[in-house]
């Protein structure tokens, strides 16, 4: 599974990714540490869905390497559990809260195992680190946005990888959700293990987040917040449209 005493849990190098000739993201190199929270953050059409998708063997690159742990994959596989964007999954699907959860400990099982008491176990637990433990017979398609996330969350925790990507938790859901997410991210942090999120909200990098990778197309800079996160690699990274940290108190900036 690759080298666990290294600093970097992934390791992306020279990678480019074009959809159609059009380039999505150019050379880009970045690193992600272990048991850290990190950020990636830029404009819409930055390319961040897509570096993410890259990482998990989603989308073929044009060129570059990633590295998992040391070790370069094709694609992932228990070394990295992922929370896709919300608004991609079918949410009229006919099944339950527990059922959608346990569906996470399918790659553990392999395709001929059915989830027995253990798997379901494990899926209860996870409902109750994201404080949805009192829905476990909800239909998912009677779930509000906020519930959804919790599950997609859930449904991760099950998989015990230590490496969680996440593309836009924090999108549409509603505050007691956000609180309960962020805090799940900092208890798996805590245990050593590592998180990679596409995030939106500039107001919270700092205050979710130890390290961010701002993007558009190429890496404009990567690396601690308290380093990077600053007005003038947030300029080049909108385009001179940004003045959040402006508006932050001063004892809330970085």
């Amino acid at each position: 599974m690759g080298d666990f005493a290294s600093e970097w849990a992934i390791e992306v190098e020279d990678l480019t990714v074009a959809y159609a000739d059009d380039p999505v993201l150019w050379d880009v190199d970045v690193k992600v540490p272990r048991a850290k929270k990190m950020a990636i953050v830029g404009p819409n059409g930055a390319g961040k869905s897509t570096l993410i998708k890259a990482i998990l063997g989603l989308v073929p690159a044009v060129a570059g390497e990633v590295r998992v742990f040391g070790q370069a994959l094709r694609r992932p596989r228990g070394e990295i559990a992922y929370v896709p964007q919300r608004a991609s999954l079918a949410w009229d699907f006919p099944t339950d809260v527990e059922d959608f959860v346990t569906m996470g400990t399918y790659g553990q099982l392999g395709w001929w195992r059915r989830p027995g008491p253990a798997q379901r176990e494990a899926a209860r637990r996870a409902l109750i680190q994201v404080g949805m433990q009192d829905l476990l017979t909800r239909p998912i398609a009677e779930l509000s946005g906020g519930q959804q996330q919790r599950i997609l969350l859930a449904r991760a925790l099950v998989q015990e990888a230590p490496i969680l990507i996440l593309d836009e938790p924090f999108q549409g859901v509603d505050a007691p959700t956000e609180r309960a997410i962020v805090g799940v991210l900092n208890q798996l942090a805590a245990a050593g293990k590592t998180v990679l999120a596409v995030h939106h909200d500039l107001q919270t990098v700092a205050e979710y987040f130890d390290w961010v990778a701002l993007l558009n197309v190429r890496l404009i800079n990567a690396g601690q917040v308290a380093r990077v996160f600053n007005e003038e690699n947030l300029r080049v990274t909108f385009g001179g449209r940004v003045g959040v940290l402006a508006e932050r108190p001063a004892a809330a900036r970085v």
